[in-house]
This record gives C-alpha cells, sequence and structure tokens, in this order.
C-alpha cells in the first residue's frame, strides 16, 4: 500500500520521472515546431505526447488539431500502410 500524496515525501524518483517528463515535452514541442522537417510518424508521436502532458489546455487542442490535420493527409488511413523510413519493422 502506498502512503498518500500529500503525506508522502517527494523523494529522488518522483524527481527524475518529472525531469524525464519535461525532456519528453521539450523534444515534443520541437519536433511541432518544425513540422516540414519532420516524418508524420515522428510528428503524431510528438503530438501525442501534446495532447496527453501538454501544459496548457490550448497545447493539447493545438497537438489534437495536428493530429485530425495529419489524418486528413492521408483519407481513409489508406496512407497508414505506407512505410515510413524512420520505421523499422
Amino acid at each position: 500500500m502506498t502512503i498518500p500524496l500529500p503525506f508522502r515525501k517527494r523523494g529522488q524518483r518522483d524527481q527524475v520521472r518529472e525531469d524525464w517528463i519535461n525532456e519528453r515535452l521539450r523534444e515534443a514541442r520541437i519536433v511541432v515546431a518544425d513540422v516540414a522537417s519532420h516524418s508524420d510518424h515522428l510528428i503524431r508521436l510528438a503530438c501525442n505526447v501534446l495532447a496527453q502532458h501538454g501544459d496548457t489546455p490550448d497545447e493539447r487542442e493545438d497537438a489534437r488539431i495536428l493530429l485530425v490535420v495529419l489524418d486528413a493527409r492521408s483519407p481513409g488511413r489508406a496512407g497508414r500502410n505506407r512505410l515510413d523510413p524512420e520505421v523499422r519493422r
């Protein structure tokens, strides 16, 4: 059984986890900021991270909208079966 958060001391593990999440958010923002230079697959990953863990509601909503735009580029999801050069299968 774990101790509830208000009574638990903040440990090193919590700090490392928070740092890791912040680094992933930073990387996702970099990818989204330079959409033209990255593959659709990487942009989707970045948008999923921002849609779930973005700092503001606007950031999360913008990531969801970009996901819709990416889906619109491949109508009927037919484009999802194409091999992405950055993805190894």
